[in-house]
């Protein structure tokens, strides 16, 4: 079956995957030259009543959970159409800034709804790429053939309806997903008309096994992230100095001279790496490259003297400091001081919600319960509760009353209504003037006093009705 691709892109009602909701989904599927297949995909995603919209992210995207309510589906039932009709063999799921983002809410969608979070992204021949990075590296290494925008600082930017508006993409209205898709796939055809070898040769970069084995290559090479500086173009040379012992290596930026380093304590390195980019101090150059990501990193032998000099970075630097990383003997200590920033992140999740929700990275799925996890989902609703013995995960276990409730709320019996009536008053209201509800009319109010515009003005009201209507009964918020 020949490949294609899948350009899709998610409006939500807040930025956090683990709490907030998708609320429009949009996508298109085409070949690899970018010509259309089929009719595009635009479909609103009910909210549920335990659930409260940011509403910074409501006044960007329009979509009020009334509309997602009144127009859209449940999740169950979005999911059954998303693998009959879209995650079909051979698919590469193609976003902007989605490895980071709108995946990330299809994990969790997936999660939530009893689908392995992972499989519709690889099995049967499926894949996932990321445009920002391919966009980065190609306003860094081969800028030629398409305009470049600056932001209303002067500083470069690879904002999607930035981009499109320098160089006369339709682009329709900017946050709404449907309309961001089409603009995308144009964006994507310019690049590869424009720069076919590096758009091509990064498709081919997106698998995890290239990767590998290039970062594991033993030689220094490019590479974009949103990590680096837009003085440089996010983009960098760099060198794997040690395996990360979970996920991908650890990559040492040969922008900065390694021997200012070298000799540090583990402890003076964890300091250093905890420190933000635009810190006056120093931070630690380093950082984790993840192989599933679909980074974008190419061989040093792209680097050309164009390059180099649009970068401001000569390549007898970056052999010096490559020179001196290799006598420096970081490796032990760096990974001494990521142990002690990953004791630390432990500590803190504990801390943070324990709400069946927000685990789905606590680890994967036993078979076993994949099996029952197929069952739930052609079950009759009045018969999903028989299910939670069979199964193991207590995440799952925790998740089957919600799934109910969500997807399915006209089959609770009445003590069923009740458990799901006390989740939703502890997970609104618990923290009282720090619940979510809580927060949420204090923006509201915030923003009431900033927006003047028709159009947000009637959107506050709009949410202020919502979250009204979603108070637990018997409850009041001063």
């Amino acid at each position: 079956m020949a490949q294609t691709f899948y350009f899709y892109d998610l409006e939500t009602s807040g930025f956090n995957p683990r709490d907030a909701r998708i609320m429009q989904f949009a996508g298109q599927r085409t070949d690899l030259q970018m010509n259309l297949i089929g009719e595009p995909h635009n479909i609103l995603i009910k909210m549920t009543d335990d659930v409260v919209p940011d509403p910074d992210a409501v006044l960007i995207t329009g979509i009020t959970p009334q509309k997602a309510i009144a127009d859209g589906v449940t999740e169950a039932e979005f999911l059954q159409q998303f693998h009959e009709q879209i995650a079909t063999p051979d698919t590469i799921f193609v976003g902007y800034n989605s490895v980071r983002f709108d995946d990330e809410f299809m994990r969790y969608l997936h999660y939530r709804n009893f689908y392995d979070p992972y499989e519709w992204q690889w099995q049967d021949g499926k894949s996932r790429w990321d445009l920002l990075d391919v966009v980065r590296m190609m306003r860094a290494l081969r800028p030629d053939g398409i305009q470049w925008p600056f932001d209303s600082a002067g500083k470069p930017s690879n904002r999607l309806e930035l981009l499109t508006s320098v160089n006369k993409i339709e682009h329709g209205q900017a946050h709404d997903a449907l309309s961001d898709v089409v603009a995308l796939i144009a964006l994507a055809k310019l690049m590869q008309q424009k720069q076919p070898k590096l758009f091509g040769y990064l498709l081919g970069m997106r698998n995890k096994a290239s990767v590998c084995a290039l970062a594991e290559s033993g030689q220094p090479f490019v590479y974009s992230s949103g990590k680096y500086s837009s003085e440089w173009e996010k983009t960098t040379v760099v060198a794997t100095i040690a395996e990360h012992p979970k996920r991908g290596v650890l990559v040492y930026d040969l922008r900065e001279d390694p021997a200012a380093w070298a000799g540090k304590s583990a402890t003076e390195l964890a300091a250093a790496w905890q420190r933000r980019w635009d810190d006056p101090e120093p931070r630690l150059p380093i950082k984790t490259l993840q192989f599933n990501r679909c980074p974008a990193i190419a061989p040093l032998g792209v680097f050309d003297a164009e390059s180099q000099k649009r970068l401001k970075l000569p390549i007898k630097v970056i052999e010096k400091h490559y020179q001196t990383l290799q006598k420096a003997n970081l490796a032990e200590p760096v990974l001494e001081a990521l142990a002690m920033l990953e004791k630390q992140r432990q500590v803190q999740l504990v801390v943070d919600s324990q709400e069946a929700d927000t685990k789905l990275y606590d680890s994967f799925f036993a078979n076993q319960d994949k099996n029952v996890m197929r069952a739930v989902r052609v079950a009759q609703a009045t018969e999903l509760a028989e299910y939670a013995t069979k199964l193991k995960d207590e995440r799952l276990q925790a998740l089957l009353p919600l799934y109910q409730a969500r997807n399915y709320p006209n089959s609770l019996t009445s003590e069923q209504r009740q458990q799901w009536e006390v989740f939703r008053h502890r997970r609104l209201l618990g923290g009282k003037q720090e619940s979510r509800l809580a927060k949420f009319f204090r923006r509201l109010g915030e923003l009431a006093e900033q927006v003047s515009m028709g159009e947000k003005r009637f959107l506050l009201e709009e949410l202020q009705l919502y979250g009204q209507s979603i108070l637990p009964e018997d409850t009041e918020l001063s």
